[in-house]
């Protein structure tokens, strides 16, 4: 129908006429009170954004000279990381003569990665910043 007609049709029955895709071919109109529906987008793109995941970046950090029982702890809590969908960071940090010895820090990543094979992904391997070797995982 034509706009004036459909103007006359939604002031007869004192709602609006909202354009809903102005790009079709004719564009297509509904007859509505124009503030409830922009409460109802309001609220379909709130919920949309509820349900949304976001992916952070959580750091767990250690030691090369970490002892058994210490590790596990690091460990139990990097897989309950990777399965909420997370990212981990492994931070190695090295003090004093540690820095002479920084195969024991690589050979703790590479533990690391070995355990994490099944459920992570190696996003960035490990290399060293400065007193630090860091690494990156991610969920497959």
């Amino acid at each position: 129908m034509s706009i004036a007609v459909a103007l006359a049709k939604a002031e007869d029955a004192g709602l609006d006429l909202v354009e809903l895709s102005p790009n079709a071919d004719p564009p297509v109109c509904k007859i509505l009170d124009y503030g409830k529906y922009k409460y109802e987008q309001q609220k379909k793109a709130s919920a949309a954004r509820k349900n949304q995941k976001t992916q952070d970046v959580k750091e767990i950090k250690m030691r090369p000279g970490i002892d058994t029982h210490d590790y596990d702890v690091k460990m139990k809590k990097v897989h309950e990381f990777i399965g909420d969908g997370d990212k981990v960071k492994l931070t190695i940090r090295f003090r004093g003569r540690e820095m002479a010895h920084q195969e024991l820090g690589m050979k703790v990543l590479n533990r690391v990665a070995e355990e994490l094979e099944e459920t992570a992904k190696i996003e960035a391997r490990p290399k060293l910043e400065g007193r630090q070797m860091i690494m990156v995982v991610a969920p497959k």
